[in-house]
């Protein structure tokens, strides 16, 4: 089994820009165990044809799965796929549409699912994964004996590389089996505004308690704009909480993991939780006013002092720079 499989994530046709990572992984893998790659995408008409996009990172063929619009019937179509192929190993997206996926693909191929991986290797002709535990304390190295290798990688963490290719793209029919069990989905609704969600975010301005209510987020999200588009706001626990902010933006063990390239804990004093959630980011820079906020320990770069002054300060400075390099 040399061959591996990426599984792409799409909406309304569009190709999500975490499944460049998830195919750059996947190529990485196929060419250490010496197969090729397959991207199987699922998000509805057109889909397929712009996944054929893939292959600048690596895809050599797209699998379009048609009319699997449901998560049910995706997961009994991805697993169809894995059976009829020679896959070593199969690679999701650590995102909420790939935690809902990959399980239910897991459970019926009847094999474990190593999640959150931030480092993979082939070992002995086996995937070696790295994945933070403990709340992202000590990192584990753990060695995958079934086969396929399921693995979901945590976004924003593996750098997008090119290995250009021509995918070619082969449409999937579902078989009689997959069917949805006991509900539909009805439509989605998008979040107000469709802020950029803080687990695709490159940069992500994070507030906390500290702030002292909701009319002062204008201060984060001034910083955030400053910042440019790649840019989002997040929330320690207790502000969403407190109603401040809505949970979608919440960052920790309950909320959701981001791996970042920068980091702004801003008022949040670093409780273990919210740790849990942004300790692996590129670069941390916590503004604070106790010098002895937990926060510290993990943070790159320290400011003590009054957020109320020190981030209008950011805001100005970021701009600045930017209009300095064009």
């Amino acid at each position: 089994m040399a061959d591996v499989l990426a599984v792409a994530e799409a909406r309304d046709g569009v190709v999500q820009g975490v499944s460049r990572e998830v195919v750059t992984v996947a190529r990485g893998l196929a060419d250490a165990l010496g197969g090729r790659v397959d991207a199987a995408v699922a998000g509805g008409r057109g889909a397929g044809e712009a996944a054929a996009a893939l292959g600048e990172q690596g895809a050599d063929r797209v699998l379009a799965i048609d009319g699997a619009e449901q998560v049910d019937v995706r997961a009994v179509a991805v697993a169809e796929v894995v059976r009829g192929g020679d896959y070593g190993a199969v690679v999701f997206a650590a995102t909420g549409p790939g935690r809902d996926l990959a399980p239910r693909v897991a459970a019926r191929l009847g094999v474990a699912l190593l999640t959150d991986v931030v480092a993979v290797e082939i070992d002995g002709g086996r995937v070696v994964v790295t994945r933070p535990v403990f709340a992202g304390k000590a990192l584990a190295r753990v060695r995958a004996l079934g086969a396929p290798a399921l693995l979901s990688i945590r976004p924003n963490v593996f750098p997008v590389s090119d290995a250009p290719r021509a995918a070619q793209v082969e449409h999937v029919a579902l078989s009689g089996e997959a069917s949805a069990g006991g509900y539909r989905v009805v439509g989605f609704e998008e979040s107000a505004g469709a802020a950029l969600d803080v687990s695709e975010a490159a940069i992500i301005v994070s507030g906390g308690r500290g702030l002292k209510g909701p009319e002062n987020w204008h201060l984060l999200a001034d910083l955030r704009d400053a910042l440019g588009e790649t840019a989002a706001l997040g929330a320690s626990r207790a502000v969403v909480d407190a109603g401040w902010r809505p949970h979608a933006e919440q960052v920790g063990q309950t909320g959701k993991t981001v791996t970042p390239k920068l980091y702004f804990a801003v008022a949040i004093s670093g409780a273990i939780q919210h740790l849990a959630g942004m300790r692996t980011s590129g670069v941390i820079v916590a503004v604070n006013r106790d010098a002895e906020a937990p926060i510290f320990g993990v943070a790159d770069y320290g400011i003590v002092g009054d957020a109320f002054e020190i981030v209008p300060e950011l805001a100005t400075a970021v701009r600045k720079l930017r209009e300095q390099q064009g």
